[in-house]
This record gives C-alpha cells, sequence and structure tokens, in this order.
C-alpha cells in the first residue's frame, strides 16, 4: 500500500496559489484516475485505496494548514500502516523554476514548513517527496507573500505541462524506477 500526499492550504483565497502545488497535483491525479470526491478523514480529504498503474494507492490533502501535515499524515500512515518510505509527499519548491520537478527519497525538510512537519510527525527523514517548481521570488519580495501569491496566467495557461510531468514522476516512483532521485522539467526528457 502506498499514501501520496499533497501539501496545501484549504479556502478559496489559496486557489491558484504556488503553495497549492501539492494540493493541485492530488487533485490531478485523482481526476485523472477517476476516483471521483473524497471522504473527509484524516483532517483532510482522502480519497480509499485504489489501483494506480497496478499499485494500491491512498490520496490525502491535510486540511491542517501546510504547517501542520504531520499530523494528518502520520494519522494515515498509522491507520493503514504504510511505512515512510511508501509515502510520497507533493509540495512546491520556490528554489526550483517554475516548471520543473524534483524527486529524492530521503533528506531534510530543505526549509519547508509542511515537510518538516511530515518528517517530525512520521519520526523519519526517509520519506519520498516531490517538489514542484514555483519558482523564486524577485529579490524585493517577502518569501510568504511569494508563495501564497497566485501563479500567472501564462503559468497557469502552462500547468497541464506540469501535471503531464506529475503524472509520469508518480508512476516512476510506484514502479520503483526512481532510484535516489531525479529532476525532469517541462520540455526535457
Amino acid at each position: 500500500m502506498k499514501l501520496v500526499v499533497g501539501l496545501g492550504n484549504p479556502g478559496p483565497e489559496y486557489a491558484w496559489s504556488r503553495h497549492n502545488a501539492g494540493w493541485m497535483m492530488i487533485d490531478f491525479y485523482t481526476g485523472k484516475n477517476g476516483l471521483g470526491a473524497p471522504h473527509m478523514k484524516f483532517s483532510g480529504a482522502f480519497w480509499p485505496a485504489s489501483s494506480f498503474d497496478g499499485h494500491r494507492v491512498l490520496f490525502l490533502k491535510p486540511f491542517t494548514y501546510m504547517n501542520l501535515s504531520g499530523k494528518s499524515v502520520a494519522e494515515a500512515a498509522k491507520y493503514y500502516d504504510v511505512a515512510s518510505n511508501d509515502v510520497l509527499i507533493v509540495f512546491d519548491d520556490a528554489a526550483l523554476p517554475f516548471g520543473r520537478l524534483r524527486y529524492r527519497q530521503n533528506g531534510s525538510a530543505g526549509g519547508h514548513n509542511g515537510m518538516a512537519s511530515i518528517l517530525g510527525g512520521l519520526g523519519t527523514l526517509d520519506v519520498p517527496r516531490l517538489r514542484v517548481g514555483v519558482g523564486p521570488p524577485p529579490p524585493s519580495a517577502d518569501m510568504r507573500d511569494w508563495v501564497l501569491g497566485k501563479f500567472p496566467k501564462e503559468q497557469r495557461d502552462r500547468w497541464s505541462d506540469v501535471e503531464d510531468l506529475a503524472w509520469s514522476s508518480l508512476a516512476r516512483w510506484l514502479d520503483g524506477a526512481s532510484g535516489e532521485g531525479f529532476t525532469v522539467g517541462i520540455g526535457e526528457k
């Protein structure tokens, strides 16, 4: 059994915000897989186990706000007895250019408070993660304002390309072909 978690914040004010890139990917994964409406469970939107590329996969969007995501993820992982290395966390990364995705099997939170909460909740650094590049803020911008800000129209227009990369990245992780890690971007093979 695998658990895929997308990080974000609840509320209409966060729709299309950079910080909700993980939620947007879960919406894409579950929509493409025809999973329908989620259940309210584990302090979030939860899709029970379904078949995905030959694997049993659970999907979760914590409603705990970004910085408290670890509570929701730890509850789901414990309930379904999912090992930490079978939990994939999908979230935004302002250190990566827009349209670039980076997968790693383990490591620190890299300054991301949502990931830090999850590492604390699961009690290990051995948690796979797929970072979705949202681009760095301009030099004069505040990081909090940047990640809570909305994607501009030209990036929203290219979002389906990012979703395609995320889809293939998820399949690569599920098949165990991701090795230690990989980076891929729009227009790259």
